[in-house]
């Protein structure tokens, strides 16, 4: 069994064709999903997915890319976190790749999101892009590794995979690991050990190859399994269950329970 540690099946692209994807992802053996918030506006619609299947989790936070939001405080964010489905705080971060200028209000936002965290004893969901100083410092100035979490759609090097796996995070890998060109990725792939990895799709964006350019959906997280078992040289199995072991390790969920569903 696979589960995908992070999609966006609210996107309208994904929530029109809902019934499909949920029916794909049974045929690929994909029991589950976390469907993931970027904004606190659109949050009742995630929450509302995994209200209405058994077999999907959800998070509540504000993505580093949306400006010009109301900033969510800690008590906000623990309030919200309060539902029995909401399994993580985020996705939240650094992003200074699509974001230029004063961003100071990224990283208290950022720091808001762990505060939040750790209030409320729910892992983070981190995502950094051209801000992985930074990110890191803010981890340990907040104290995230008190809580944990994983390092989403992870592309940074093996001294940062390193050093977030110090503080207690995991490392999540998308289909970006199935690129050719990601060969620096595949090595740490290849290095990380077994019980920190995750592996998701970022659904709709990132469609692992043979898809690539099409829109991602869950049931493709097989894919991203596949690449790193034959990266690794071991069973496709072997990877499929250290990685939900992982998952419901991280996100404090039964390992009899997901397997039931």
């Amino acid at each position: 069994m696979f589960i995908d540690s992070h999609c966006h099946l609210d996107f309208p692209d994904l929530a029109s064709n809902l019934d499909e994807l949920l029916r794909k992802m049974q045929e690929n053996e994909v029991t589950h999903a976390l469907c993931v918030s970027v904004n606190l506006q659109d949050f009742p619609r995630v929450l509302a997915l995994a209200d209405q299947h058994k077999n999907l989790f959800a998070s509540v936070g504000v993505h580093p890319d949306y400006e010009n939001q109301i900033e969510p405080d800690a008590a906000q964010l623990v309030a919200l976190a309060a539902h029995p489905k909401i399994i993580a705080i985020g996705e939240t971060g650094l992003d200074y790749f699509r974001l230029t200028g004063d961003l100071e209000w990224q990283r208290e936002r950022f720091r808001q999101h762990i505060r939040a965290a750790r209030q409320c004893n729910k892992p983070l969901i981190i995502h950094t892009r051209s801000a992985a100083e930074d990110t890191l410092r803010i981890m340990r100035e907040e104290g995230a590794d008190q809580i944990g979490g994983v390092m989403h759609c992870f592309t940074e090097s093996w001294d940062v995979a390193q050093k977030a796996i110090e503080m207690n995070f995991y490392i999540s890998f998308s289909g970006i690991v199935t690129f050719k060109n990601a060969l620096a990725l595949k090595e740490v792939a290849k290095k990380i050990q077994l019980d920190r990895m995750l592996i998701e799709t970022d659904s709709p964006y990132l469609a692992p190859v043979p898809f690539r350019g099409k829109m991602n959906q869950p049931a493709f997280v097989r894919h991203v399994a596949e690449e790193i078992a034959r990266l690794r040289a071991v069973d496709l199995e072997e990877i499929a269950t250290a990685t939900t072991n992982n998952f419901a390790n991280l996100f404090k969920l039964s390992r009899e329970g997901l397997h039931a569903n």
